[in-house]
């Protein structure tokens, strides 16, 4: 056992409860909630080598072995998902330092973050089907304090949508628990792998498979997604980053998760509807995309584009396609967070989220221009930027498992992807600009920094792919065999 795989989500539970103890010693808070974030970073770096030399690491708490006690489970694609959330919640912070406001901060803004991280963390890392809901619950509960903190017309109006949304999916997911442990009788991930495998994935196996796909969708934005443009677009950018780089994933990651280990015998009906739903989320988000003027409408509905395409490379369920998908993941998380906080920077400095409104700004902020050119790239998956490697292999992986409708979809979301940001981009930085020296409120006071790190990071993972494709090679692995993860939990269990 080791107990390592609790601390990223203890360690930011505690923080919290620090920080709520402590209320109005914001200094304190800050850099307690950038403590946490490097510590649960540091925690994730050390289990990635120790998962690469040893294997998946394992942990029963309270010395209950699977499946009757709760197991936390790291391999090495849920370990890289916590270096990954560490890395974007560290640069989101940083910008909400410069940008959220003493109001909200007062209001206990970076405790519920902790939280919210903490809830995370866990649904990464548990090995147990029914603490995944309490985790989505951890998850959700702090953001529905964060999209409405503030307390604006727009955030309250989105927040009850959000909300109501929410408790309607946890309510299926619920069900779903339910209607699985009544067949199965029991909920450990590994377990149900196994029992699933032996009675075979029936047609109401697949109907309760069909539930979970539901619920994950609602979660993730998978075709579900009417909810998304209104609540990502109402919090400050610091939240909307957090939310567009995390939350969505979370959901992600569920149906990835459990259609690999568990409901993974039927792929000609499961991951076929899965690659239906990403084609037509695809689709539907590029659309959106092209259509809007407003840039937080276009940022939200890339945010669907790059849910459907990590998506199809899953539902080609080959080893490129699997690749090609933690490539992409890891990328769009980065960068969806880049392209917020730019955006909330757009934002700030111009007072209208409109583009007929604005123009010339690359005059005075030449840097915040190219850093948004370079993510809008990268985005798009032009070489050799970080989104170029996840889309060609989740191009192969489609195209190798016969999906050639799946794959040219995605290569043309990838045009409209591509179109969407260089009409904001020349819209927003090129022409001429009715800002002045006197007028314009300046990006300094660490609004940049942040940025400025997570436009490097997307740079770094385009042109140092090599440098990761070993920790991305062990996660595919983990992913293709279920095997790996079953033994790994049921060590020198019987069943």
């Amino acid at each position: 056992m080791n107990n390592l795989i609790i601390l990223p989500i203890i360690i930011p539970i505690i923080a919290g409860m620090l920080m709520v103890i402590c209320k109005n010693m914001i200094k304190f808070h800050r850099f307690l909630s950038l403590l946490a974030i490097i510590s649960v970073g540091t925690v994730s770096v050390l289990l990635m080598e120790q998962i690469k030399f040893a294997g998946i690491q394992i942990l029963y708490l309270g010395g209950w072995q699977a499946p009757f006690g709760i197991t936390l489970v790291a391999d090495m694609f849920a370990v890289m998902l916590v270096l990954v959330t560490a890395i974007v919640t560290f640069c989101c912070l940083c910008y909400a330092f410069s940008s959220i406001g003493i109001e909200r901060e007062l209001h206990y803004f970076y405790p519920l973050v902790l939280f919210m991280i903490a809830g995370v963390n866990g649904a990464f890392l548990t090995g147990d089907i029914f603490n995944l809901f309490v985790c989505f619950e951890v998850m959700l509960v702090a953001s529905y304090v964060l999209i409405s903190l503030g307390g604006t017309r727009i955030q309250l109006r989105e927040s009850v949508k959000y909300i109501l949304i929410n408790m309607i999916s946890s309510f299926f997911f619920l069900v779903a628990i339910a209607f699985l442990y009544r067949m199965t009788g029991t909920l450990n991930l590994a377990h149900l792998s196994v029992l699933v495998a032996k009675a075979g994935q029936g047609g109401l196996m697949t109907a309760v498979a069909f539930l979970f796909l539901i619920v994950f969708s609602l979660k993730a934005g998978l075709l579900l997604f009417f909810w998304l443009p209104g609540s990502y677009s109402a919090p400050p950018p610091a939240i909307a980053a957090i939310f567009a780089a995390l939350l969505t994933k979370v959901g992600v990651y569920a149906i990835i998760r459990l259609f690999s280990l568990v409901f993974y015998h039927e792929p000609g009906v499961t991951h076929q509807l899965i690659g239906v739903l990403a084609a037509i989320t695809m689709v539907l988000g590029a659309m959106g995309a092209v259509a809007y003027g407003d840039i937080k409408r276009i940022m939200t509905y890339n945010v669907m584009i790059g849910i459907g395409f990590i998506l199809a490379g899953f539902a080609s369920f080959s080893t490129a396609g699997m690749s090609g998908t933690v490539y992409y993941l890891i990328h769009d998380m980065i960068v969806k967070a880049l392209l917020f906080l730019l955006g909330g920077t757009i934002i700030y400095l111009t007072g209208t989220g409109k583009l007929k409104e604005m123009s010339g700004l690359i005059r005075l902020h030449p840097q915040l221009g190219w850093m948004f050119f370079i993510a809008a790239l990268s985005l798009s998956g032009i070489p050799p930027l970080s989104g170029f490697i996840g889309k060609i292999f989740i191009t192969e992986g489609t195209f190798h498992s016969g999906y050639f409708w799946l794959g040219g979809i995605g290569l043309l979301s990838g045009l409209m992807v591509l179109y969407s940001m260089l009409k904001i981009f020349m819209n927003v930085f090129w022409g001429y600009t009715n800002l002045t020296d006197e007028t314009d409120k300046g990006t300094h006071r660490g609004l940049l920094l942040p940025i400025g790190i997570l436009t490097v990071l997307t740079i770094a993972l385009g042109l140092g792919a090599e440098g990761i494709h070993e920790y991305v090679d062990l996660a595919v692995m983990g992913l293709m065999e279920p095997g790996l993860y079953i033994d790994a939990v049921r060590g020198s269990s019987l069943w």
